[in-house]
């Protein structure tokens, strides 16, 4: 999977031009934290709430509120602007661009063609969604968690066909490798919670977890 399969292509952007109180504006009107900011098509820097709020004037300044709004109004994106942004190609890895936000403490990463052109931009939400999505959790069905001792080649092989075998179909596997076992994760489509369980018990599987899980309509912000 790549980043460009979760990333946000409907791009809302600033121009370094544009008045801190515009930017604010903008983020309001879209429901959103942050903005590239962009001259042509290509990114010269991010501003933030983080940004907006570390421009504005202390509660403790001798500033009369005149003063105040007149200098923010001649305050502008490019004053107050992240210059130095992490950015990332749409055909890098989602752990890529994982991993770059978590080796810079960050939440956005613009993300930047050959050309350095700003193709869409992926945050911390679209990543949260794209967890929400490999685990299958917004499909429902059945899911089924196996305690596996003693991992060997072939195993998953072994699990899907015997519940292929009775034609029961996964949606997703997720497996978490521990120091002394191996938890399998599997959602299969079907609401025979029961019979899945009794299926792969029999089997001599640790089956420890199967339960029911509803659809859900993730409601975007």
């Amino acid at each position: 999977m790549s980043v460009s399969d979760f990333m946000t292509k409907n791009l809302v952007v600033a121009q370094p031009e544009m008045k801190i109180f515009d930017a604010v504006d903008l983020m309001k009107k879209n429901n959103i934290h942050r903005l590239p900011v962009v001259k042509g098509e290509q990114v010269i820097g991010l501003i933030t709430e983080g940004t907006i709020q570390s421009a504005m004037p202390s509660k403790a300044t001798s500033l009369s509120v005149y003063e105040v709004n007149y200098l923010l109004n001649k305050t502008t994106v490019a004053d107050i602007m992240v210059k130095d942004v992490q950015t990332i190609k749409p055909e890098a890895s989602l752990e890529d661009g994982i991993f770059k936000m978590r080796q810079n403490n960050i939440g956005v990463l613009p993300v930047v063609d050959a050309n350095k052109t700003l193709v869409g931009i992926i945050t911390n939400n679209d990543i949260f969604d794209a967890f929400l999505k490999i685990t299958g959790y917004n499909d429902g069905g059945s899911r089924v968690q196996l305690r596996i001792p003693e991992d060997h080649k072939g195993i998953l092989a072994d699990i899907t066909k015997l519940l292929a075998d009775n034609d029961f179909s996964i949606l997703t596997v997720v497996v978490n490798r521990k120091e002394l076992e191996t938890i399998i994760e599997l959602q299969i489509e079907s609401r025979e919670t029961q019979q899945i369980e009794k299926i792969l018990k029999e089997a001599n599987y640790d089956v420890f977890e199967a339960t029911f899980i509803s659809k859900k309509n993730l409601k975007s912000e």
